[in-house]
């Protein structure tokens, strides 16, 4: 297949129809895809688990994403080596979600944002959505960092907040008055926790630290408990209903049933009443969690094929993604997408197929019907503590820090307006105005390449007697920026005398409406002037394009095939 058709091929289970088909999948093949699931999922399991409470739901929603999307997109997906779950990127949007209208309101908008991944995918928008800006998701993810570090203090120091403010710089004054009370027992089984995710790597780079981290911080708070120094965990804080009706603490050691995403509810959960404000509020989310969940999941898929020497496909990724957002709620999943971190990490284990995935979410399901009481011992300042770590990793800090001193002042603007926006206002507004300052940089990246060059001298050796012609090439697109730039320029040198211009067209390929607007205000100015025009050397389309706008019956302007006949016509009389 050619690269031009891995860009834009849109084909289900694209990933394993290339590993399968164009690859002599063996038995050593599947074993080396079982142990790289097996590795990922002892990563996950933690993590899914962290980014369900920090996303305000219990911890187990988060491992049913993961297991549910986990099997399903990668069967159907189009990145061989992707691993896809719940992600640190998704929490600052789908919280306020679940605070205002419930786990079955942010079930519902999942479904939304995967049909619009859906259409994402068919429109075939995959490839362009990876051109976003290096300084738009620096600043997203930037911003996306700091919130969540913020609302892991509580958790991490043991304060009792209730109920946090809307506003970042409220969460921010609410924890500086509530950090006198810190529970010190909170404080030692995080802080301890948090000291092994940091120099565990040093020591031991084979096996991810956040197991290792997990289990000293629930040793330490069984210690403590011991002492009569209780510290929260999963089973103290979270409970469940058993099929029979009665009372669980932790997570629950069955699999969700199936039941429509807007009747599955937490107990508290406000009424959703669906009316026109709560559909656009959820589709206002959808749309911000579609487009960052593209940008993630495309992202990391360019980020494997760095790795590994493969080609992706964008657009099957992104059906891949749609699909599995729309049918994971109604098996109680939240939002997914590909996880950079825990794909790289299925690669490097040994992954040979996207089944490496699949057995990742295999792995999960079984440590729900296994280990869930294991699980409930999971002390929550260390669940912060994760937190903190993934949310510094996510930052790149050395990276925007970088950008901050070697960008154009342009890309640093974009950049501390994404970060901004991030932590100051909510997701939807960031995303919306990332995504327009990435379409404006593009268009002004894309209207420098179109160049005006005065050949003057080249066409005219020597003037005729009394009379001031120019001569100018265009190269590049003229599209609206580009031509409005260009035709712009070329009416500002109408102020000097001159008696025709001749626009050389042979390597202007392409013209749009917005063009051939900038074009006609030029031909007005030309007529105000008493300057001729005319256009030679018109390839197919810019043709096409002008004939269709009926300029060939302007008789203000004259398009010739050739320079020579331009000229003649300048010359003649």
């Amino acid at each position: 297949m050619s690269h031009r058709a891995h860009l834009f091929s849109l084909r289900i289970a694209y990933a394993m129809r290339e590993s399968f088909i164009n690859n002599n999948y063996s038995f050593p093949d599947l074993l080396k895809d079982l142990l790289s699931g097996i590795s990922v999922g002892i990563i996950a399991i933690p993590l899914a688990m962290a980014l369900a409470i920090a996303s305000g739901v219990p911890p187990q929603y988060g491992l049913y994403t993961a297991a549910v999307a986990g099997i399903l997109i990668p069967l159907v997906g189009g990145s061989r080596y992707s691993v896809s779950g719940p992600t640190a990127a998704f929490v600052v949007i789908i919280q306020p979600i679940v605070f205002q209208y419930g786990l079955s309101g942010l079930l519902v908008t999942t479904v939304l944002s995967g049909i619009l991944l859906l259409a994402m995918a068919f429109l075939r928008l995959g490839r362009y959505i990876e051109y976003v800006p290096q300084a738009v998701t620096l600043g997203f993810t930037g911003g996306i960092a700091v919130v969540i570090a913020i609302l892991q203090v509580d958790e991490f120091l043991g304060i009792e907040i209730t109920e946090f403010p809307t506003h970042f710089y409220e969460k921010v004054g609410v924890l500086i008055a509530e950090i006198p009370g810190f529970d010190i027992t909170s404080l030692f089984v995080g802080g301890i926790t948090l000291l092994v995710l940091v120099i565990w790597p040093y020591f031991i780079k084979s096996i991810p630290p956040h197991l290792p981290a997990l289990v000293v911080g629930g040793v330490a708070a069984v210690l403590l408990e011991s002492i009569h120094l209780p510290v929260d965990t999963i089973g103290s804080t979270y409970q469940f209903l058993f099929p029979d009706g009665s009372m669980g603490h932790g997570i629950p050691p069955f699999l969700p049933n199936f039941e429509l995403p807007w009747l599955r509810e937490l107990p508290g959960d406000p009424v959703l009443i669906w009316n026109l404000s709560l559909l656009t509020d959820l589709l206002s989310a959808a749309f911000a969690i579609a487009a960052l969940g593209a940008i993630e999941s495309l992202l990391c898929a360019v980020v494997l094929d760095e790795m590994s020497q493969t080609r992706h496909s964008a657009n099957s990724e992104l059906l891949g993604q749609g699909i599995g957002n729309i049918i994971t709620p109604f098996l109680g999943g939240i939002t997914a997408t590909g996880a950079i971190a825990r794909s790289a990490t299925n690669y490097k284990s040994g992954a040979r197929s996207p089944l490496s995935g699949v057995f990742h979410g295999v792995f999960i399901i079984l440590a729900i019907l296994f280990a869930a009481p294991i699980l409930s011992y999971i002390p929550m300042p260390s669940m912060a503590a994760l937190l903190l770590i993934v949310a510094w990793k996510m930052g790149e800090f050395h990276k925007s820090l970088n950008l901050l001193k070697t960008a154009s002042k342009s890309d640093i603007a974009v950049f501390l307006t994404c970060f901004s926006l991030t932590i100051l206002f909510d997701m939807v507004i960031a995303i919306i105005a990332g995504i327009l300052l990435a379409s404006l940089l593009f268009v002004r990246s894309m209207s420098e390449l179109t160049e005006l060059k005065n050949t003057t001298k080249k066409y005219y050796s020597l003037q005729p007697a009394g009379q001031l012609f120019k001569v100018f090439d265009i190269n590049g697109p003229l599209f609206f920026a580009a031509a409005d730039r260009i035709f712009g320029e070329l009416g500002f040198l109408l102020t000097q005398e001159c008696d025709g211009i001749l626009l050389n067209m042979e390597n202007a390929s392409m013209i749009d409406s917005g063009g051939i607007s900038s074009l006609l205000k030029l031909i007005e100015e030309c007529d105000a002037h008493g300057t001729k025009i005319h256009l030679s050397n018109m390839n197919r389309p810019v043709a096409r394009a002008l004939i269709k706008a009926r300029l060939k019956r302007d008789k203000r302007i004259k398009l010739f095939t050739t320079v020579q006949a331009a000229q003649a016509a300048f010359l003649k009389k």
